[in-house]
């Protein structure tokens, strides 16, 4: 149960002053019945702003094509912002909808959005080990001795001192290459061929997360996922 104006505010259409000037107007309705009390409490399923449903009450889990060129950050003087690309109600929803983990602006590929905490904490923890798959070209030829170097778990990126995690790499020709990975460390695929070979990243794009494809998903579009995805893929 949540309050006729928090409701409408939280959800992106308006301001809570503002959402009581809706409910004043006649604008909202619950179970039927035209509300009066912008205060009083009803279940998010009984109510119709418009005569329509609320937009997504429960929580939103999306998965974008990320774009080169655009950034995960909600400030907008970085820079066009992937946030930019959802419906404008999306964007002033309270919690904020934000990346889980997040791409680099010179890395396209899948990214997950969603307003809900919890699912960010869980998918971005180091302890559950979510793994990401990863192309990148590279510029220079790549020796096949990186491939149990990755896997050790002894590699040092530059300025840390604890060893990245043991990482998947298959070598798809001379400057091509798949790194299937579990941490999310700054910029760790660049600066893991930087510390293993002095290779520079050229293109850098990610097609899985977790046993999620990014698919046929086009640049800059995205794609609505349920709420319980990752909770339906741990049970198998």
């Amino acid at each position: 149960m949540r309050r006729l104006d928090q409701l409408l505010a939280n959800l992106g259409y308006c301001s809570r002053r503002e959402a009581r000037a809706w409910v004043e107007a006649g604008r909202v309705t619950v179970r039927g019945v035209v509300a009066t009390d912008f205060g009083a409490k009803a279940d998010p399923a009984d109510v119709r702003v418009d005569g329509e449903p609320p937009d997504h009450p429960a929580g939103l889990l999306l998965k974008l094509h990320k774009p080169v060129g655009v950034v995960c950050s909600h400030d907008d003087r970085e820079g066009p912002r992937v946030y930019d690309l959802l419906p404008a109600r999306w964007r002033a929803r309270n919690p904020a909808v934000t990346s889980i983990g997040r791409l680099d602006k010179d890395t396209s590929g899948l990214l997950l959005l969603t307003d809900q905490s919890p699912l960010v904490h869980r998918l971005t923890s180091p302890k559950h080990k979510v793994p990401k798959l990863y192309r990148a070209t590279v510029d220079r030829d790549l020796a096949s001795e990186l491939i149990p170097l990755f896997a050790a778990g002894t590699l040092r990126l530059e300025g840390e001192t604890e060893p990245c995690a043991p990482a998947g790499l298959r070598i798809i020709s001379a400057r091509e290459a798949e790194v299937t990975m579990t941490e999310g460390r700054y910029h760790q695929v660049r600066r893991m061929f930087a510390a293993a070979g002095g290779a520079t990243v050229l293109t850098l794009h990610r097609s899985r997360f977790g046993s999620l494809e990014l698919g046929d998903l086009a640049p800059g579009q995205w794609r609505e996922l349920p709420l319980d995805y990752f909770a339906r893929e741990s049970r198998g």
